[in-house]
């Protein structure tokens, strides 16, 4: 094979890996790897590597699928990487469930969604059930907003998640109370009426001694538990903490708290009010939902590593069976925030969950990213304990994949300029509109009438070919006829370029932007088919990329560009 055909099979393979856009160093190094003796040859091969590039690039996928049918070796390779699928779970013996347990405090985006999608699909895999848990037990710190129950719904639904069970940890107080009391009776947890300072005193004591209140007796222990539930201890004044090894290395895990006083009248919660006092804690309250709904695999980020041994404690007194745990490490969309907590902060001051600058998966829904892109992505990185930081690049080259097959191609005019068509008779452009399914639509045009083209096409004497219709020549303002054929374009250079019928078009109100950047509104011209989109309708603007339908008028449409 020659140097010229081997760059070119590799090129082909890249643009398909990545929707259609090759990029030149993978390219190289593939072709390194198969002739690794060229290496000498290094920058005739760059240079050779990013000519092919450019050609590749400029070809449609389905172009690129047909010639890569040539090198039958790469669509073996790629079929191989294509089968990227999830390990097997450790311990699945029995009906696997698992669990997905958001904070209502906030809209969910690509990183915490990962334990939404990986614990989803697994119970799948295995034909077992999924369990929507909202963790709304912290009505002062992490407050559950109310809106945000349904946000996570509707965006869990978008991405194709469906669960067997879904219950607020809010509705589940006497639950967490009576676990609490049988603890307190078997001496296994204690209520501490200390200050914070007495306690880190005695907890960082390198020779501790015993703890006034971890001594007490499980009576008086009961004692102090009722009057917490009746209200005569104040915020700050009481907790329930279980015991744990005092000496064990990380302060934080010894006797950490299972339930404490909450002022609700300065915080009510927003589904109980003010009807409760003593609320659980995350890891308290976690634990013995997990164990009361089965659930035998937990997959979450290995930030809640020091959570697992804490909750280790509370399934061991009870004589409970621990899930397996299994964790993986951060996940980080590049140039975007991805803190929940800035993110509501952000929203606070005006910003809606769906702003298309945000790594929310309202946010990336709305940028015309699709779930099979999200889930695609989740299912690429799967369970890695390391911390994953995914390109932008790289998820516009999934959602590209995915769109091409589907996406209608329309013809879009930027920075418009009117031209006149002098042509001999009325003429019909016959135009793809869905390429693999063989759709098309038909556009007539007559002698005299003007349509739009994009100022950075035009160029006086420029011969050029609008798009399925002819061949022209640019003259001031006028647009000359030279043919029809496709070949004179061909034979003298001449581009192909996208246009918009004046008579028939829709003003469209593109909206740009860049992650953490203002949008930037760009006003443009579609052909008369945008008449027909819908919100939420994704479609390819033909030179430009794909774009998704944000709301539609009367006399005018508005999309947000997504990549191109």
């Amino acid at each position: 094979m020659e140097l010229e055909e081997i760059v070119y099979k590799y090129a082909l393979a890249n643009a398909l890996k990545h929707g259609g856009r090759a990029q030149t160093g993978p390219v190289v190094s593939k072709v390194f790897a198969e002739h690794p003796e060229l290496k000498s040859r290094a920058k005739e091969i760059v240079t050779l590597a990013e000519k092919t590039v450019e050609r590749v690039n400029a070809m449609s996928l389905d172009q690129i699928n047909q010639e890569i049918r040539r090198y039958p070796e790469v669509l073996e390779e790629k079929k191989r990487e294509e089968k990227k699928s999830l390990p097997p779970l450790p311990e699945a013996t029995s009906q696997i469930v698992t669990r997905f347990a958001p904070n209502p405090d906030g809209p969910i985006h690509l990183g915490n969604a990962r334990a939404a999608i990986l614990s989803h699909e697994y119970a799948r895999m295995y034909n077992g059930k999924f369990i929507l848990r909202f963790d709304d037990t912290d009505p002062k710190v992490k407050r559950p907003i109310r809106e945000a129950y349904d946000w996570i719904k509707e965006d869990l639904r978008w991405l194709g998640i469906r669960w067997e069970i879904e219950f607020k940890a809010s509705e589940r107080m006497e639950t967490y109370y009576n676990v609490a009391k049988r603890m307190i009776e078997k001496g296994y947890a204690y209520v501490d009426l200390g200050t914070d300072t007495e306690f880190k005193n005695w907890k960082n004591s390198s020779k501790k001694g015993e703890y006034l209140y971890r001594s007490s007796l499980p009576e008086k222990n009961l004692e102090l538990w009722e009057q917490m539930l009746s209200g005569e201890f104040k915020e700050g004044q009481a907790v329930v903490r279980i015991k744990t090894d005092p000496n064990d290395p990380d302060p934080s895990k010894i006797d950490w708290v299972m339930l404490r006083v909450v002022d609700v009248k300065k915080n009510p919660h927003p589904i109980t009010g003010e009807k409760y006092l003593v609320w659980p804690t995350y890891n308290f309250a976690t634990a013995v939902d997990d164990h009361e709904f089965g659930i035998t695999h937990i997959l979450r980020a290995k930030e809640h590593m020091t959570n697992t041994e804490k909750q280790r404690w509370v399934y061991n007194y009870m004589g409970w069976k621990m899930p397996a745990v299994l964790e993986f490490g951060r996940l980080r969309l590049e140039g975007f925030m991805m803190s929940k907590s800035k993110i509501r902060g952000l929203m606070e001051t005006g910003a809606e969950r769906d702003d298309p600058r945000l790594p929310t998966i309202a946010g990336l829904k709305r940028r015309g990213i699709i779930p099979e892109t999200i889930k695609e992505i989740i299912i690429q990185v799967g369970l890695k304990i390391t911390d994953a930081t995914i390109s932008f690049d790289n998820v516009a080259s999934i959602n590209r994949k995915l769109l091409d097959p589907i996406a209608r191609r329309l013809m879009f005019v930027m920075k418009a300029k009117t031209f006149r068509l002098d042509i001999p008779e009325s003429m019909h452009a016959k135009i793809p509109l869905i390429p693999s399914k063989q759709e098309f639509r038909e556009i007539t045009v007559a002698p005299g009438e003007e349509i739009y083209l994009d100022e950075r096409d035009v160029e006086e004497g420029k011969v050029v070919r609008l798009m399925e219709l002819c061949n022209v020549k640019i003259e001031g303002d006028v647009l000359r006829f030279i043919s029809g054929d496709l070949e004179t374009a061909k034979r003298l250079g001449a581009g192909i370029i996208q246009w918009v019928k004046k008579k028939d078009s829709v003003m469209v109100k593109l909206l740009k932007t860049e992650q953490n950047k203002d949008i930037e509104e760009v006003l443009g011209f579609g052909e008369s088919y945008f008449k027909n989109l819908k919100q939420g309708d994704i479609v390819q603007l033909v030179r430009y990329g794909f774009a998704r339908t944000d709301s539609v008028s009367e006399n005018s449409i508005t999309m947000i560009f997504a990549h191109e």
